[in-house]
């Protein structure tokens, strides 16, 4: 029997990861959160509720635990670099220093198919490329680093880099960010939308995980992407958005460089504006080509994605209907 803490328990991926290893036998489940009461419903294990800043809390959360999914993660899409060091960088560093200390066997972190984009995405094992324009995105590699240059020397590591998230229980992501600006018909094609877009379904990401936190044989440092059966275009992504759901499609397309200069404008004049950029050069990098896969997944987790990008992309329209009353900023709140 393993004892697995998932932190961030009550977010997209969390949640997820929660309902796959609750299906899974052998396994123990300590859910790590802030408030108890987001949790889904109907789990019945054991809870943990305090705060990874918090110094006490943090030396009591790794009592018994043999496995940590980090799943908690306060985002931003640009800019917010001190709140993303505050509330992502140093609990993160916080809580591996703890896990190496309180004799954690295994610790599977949460990062993203971006992280080594567009040079050396495709291979899960490169190492990512730390991006100023994109102060998070900075971060999440950072852990990466820490993970692989100290933490796995002393603990089997799994570094996750899933695909863009879809699906149920939405969070901040490409989705949310992206629908509002298509409405303005400004935002354009980006080399003709021909890169893929690796959408990955809440439910795919959560059973990725618990195969991390469970497979056998697996020792070191290991890196895997994780993304849906499919890996669609931007182009048929925005195309299905506008046959089902009526959003427009772009009217002209430009390059990546001009996507990116676009987007350096558009962030020297968010001072001066009331509203958020049309553009970020952190969105258009997304964009960009990463050739991810989920052979190595494959090969040594059994990961095998079940749900298609257009049935993620209808729930999680769904939700938002519901949920989404105004454009989401592209920052979590810091309270």
């Amino acid at each position: 029997m393993q004892t697995i803490l998932v932190t961030g328990a009550t977010g997209f991926v969390g949640s997820h990861a929660l309902e796959a290893l609750g299906a899974t036998q052998g396994a123990r489940l300590i859910a790590a959160c802030r408030d108890r009461s987001r949790l889904i419903p109907g789990f019945a294990d054991e809870v943990r509720e305090g705060d990874l800043r918090d110094a006490d809390y943090l030396e009591r959360l790794l009592d018994g635990v043999d496995v940590v999914c980090h799943a908690a993660a306060w985002s931003s899409i640009w800019g917010h670099a001190r709140q993303s060091r505050e509330l992502f960088l140093r609990p993160s560093e916080a809580l591996v220093e703890a896990a190496i200390k309180a004799g954690v066997k295994r610790f599977v972190n949460v990062s993203t198919t971006s992280a080594a984009a567009p040079e050396n995405a495709a291979d899960p094992m490169s190492r990512g490329i730390r991006r100023p324009l994109w102060p998070h995105l900075c971060n999440v590699v950072a852990i990466e680093d820490l993970l692989r240059d100290r933490a796995a020397a002393r603990m089997t590591v799994v570094n996750m880099r899933l695909g863009i998230y879809a699906g149920q229980r939405y969070a901040l992501g490409v989705l949310p960010i992206l629908l509002p600006r298509l409405k303005t018909h400004l935002v354009p094609w980006v080399a003709g939308g021909r890169t893929g877009l690796p959408l990955i379904d809440g439910r795919d990401a959560g059973r990725a995980l618990a195969l991390a936190c469970t497979a056998s044989g697996l020792s070191g440092y290991q890196g895997f992407n994780a993304v849906g059966p499919e890996v669609p275009t931007v182009r048929e992504v925005i195309g299905f958005l506008h046959d089902e759901f009526a959003y427009p499609r772009p009217h002209f397309s430009v390059p990546f460089p001009a996507a990116y200069a676009f987007g350096w404008l558009m962030e020297k004049l968010d001072p001066v504006v009331p509203w958020e950029p049309l553009v970020t050069r952190s969105i258009v990098h997304l964009l960009e080509e990463t050739g991810a896969d989920n052979a190595r997944a494959q090969a040594l987790l059994g990961y095998r994605p079940r749900h298609a990008w257009r049935d993620a992309i209808r729930l999680q329209l769904e939700e938002m209907a519901v949920r989404q009353i105004r454009p989401m900023p592209m920052a979590r709140p810091t309270g």
